[in-house]
């Protein structure tokens, strides 16, 4: 087959494996709200742990699937680029999908701080060059421990959410079961496709998966985060958005490495993990201008996401 009808095909299966990782994903945080809903956690709380998680299934299972098959860096380039991709275009596109909106500075300033930390930690432990166990152990201790003190406080200030019935439990289980595997389907599809795309086109998998693989796999928090915008559900959205930036950072490029330890390239792992430390330290800094995120803002973060494009490829 020629080469460009190969490029095509590779190109078809990524969509194809994204778009169900992404529907799936989807599916599978609203059956898995439905089961907590008889609980009273707080809206903020729920958007850091629960949410962020959930929306970054598509993530967390491409980590386990590029480990086994020994792509690390396929892991660490969709992981860091996510987590960068997340703080600056998601949170940047919100304002254009639902308009202004406010937002407690000291909740953004907290998840921006943690995350940058944890990059930082991510970095040391990879410019050996090598995601060991010990290395991935680490990294999803970061994420506990992490989201314990942001539930801790951060949380009091939410309001608790109501108690409503819901009897058909078991089968929200069934399916939070059912459309997890459909993720780690269509991420093992995606994976695939990478690797041999990265391959055909001679362009490293960890830039690939930076710019190309952390697009695709941040399009759940998009949906949801409008989602909740347009409920009037502010804490749930922001703590989704920077708490699933926060999830990129620890527990998905840990678990991976966790279970099947990778070599990565150390150069770029650790310079990707710099340029979304500083993307983080400016989305603080901008939004700790002013308590709206309006359009005029997320233009600018639209435009840092931009320039690490930029820097990085340069």
């Amino acid at each position: 087959m020629p080469a460009f009808l190969l490029v095509l095909a590779w190109i078809g299966a990524m969509a194809a494996g994204v778009a169900l990782a992404l529907f799936a994903s989807t599916r599978t945080v609203r059956h898995t709200k439905s089961l907590v809903s008889a609980t009273r956690i707080p809206p903020f709380v729920i958007g850091i742990t629960l949410l962020a998680v959930g929306t970054d299934l598509p993530e967390i299972a491409n980590s386990v699937i590029s480990s086994f098959t020994g792509h690390g860096d396929l892991n660490a380039g969709d992981s860091i680029g996510s987590t960068m991709t997340q703080a600056t275009l998601i949170l940047g596109l919100l304002p254009f999908f639902v308009g202004s909106f406010r937002f407690s500075r000291m909740r953004v300033f907290a998840l921006c701080l943690t995350t940058m930390i944890a990059l930082a930690a991510g970095a040391l432990l990879m410019r050996d060059g090598d995601l060991s166990r010990i290395d991935g152990g680490v990294l999803v201790f970061a994420w506990i421990g992490g989201s314990a003190l942001l539930w801790r406080q951060l949380s009091h200030a939410e309001p608790a959410r109501p108690r409503p019935t819901d009897p058909h439990r078991l089968r929200h289980a069934a399916a939070v079961l059912a459309y997890l595997s459909l993720v780690g389907v269509g991420s093992a599809i995606a994976v695939t496709a990478f690797a041999e795309l990265s391959s055909l086109l001679g362009v490293p998998e960890y830039l690939l998966s930076f710019f190309l693989a952390s697009i695709g796999t941040s399009l759940p928090e998009l949906v949801v985060d409008v989602t909740a915008l347009r409920e009037g559900m502010r804490g749930l959205a922001i703590g989704n958005t920077l708490g699933s930036s926060f999830v990129d950072a620890t527990l998905s490029i840990g678990i991976g490495p966790l279970l099947f330890p990778t070599p990565v390239t150390a150069e770029l792992a650790v310079s990707g993990s710099i340029a979304a430390i500083v993307a983080l330290g400016l989305v603080a800094a901008i939004l700790g201008l002013s308590r709206h995120h309006t359009r005029w803002s997320g233009a600018t973060l639209i435009a840092l996401y931009v320039g690490v494009y930029f820097v990085l490829l340069a």
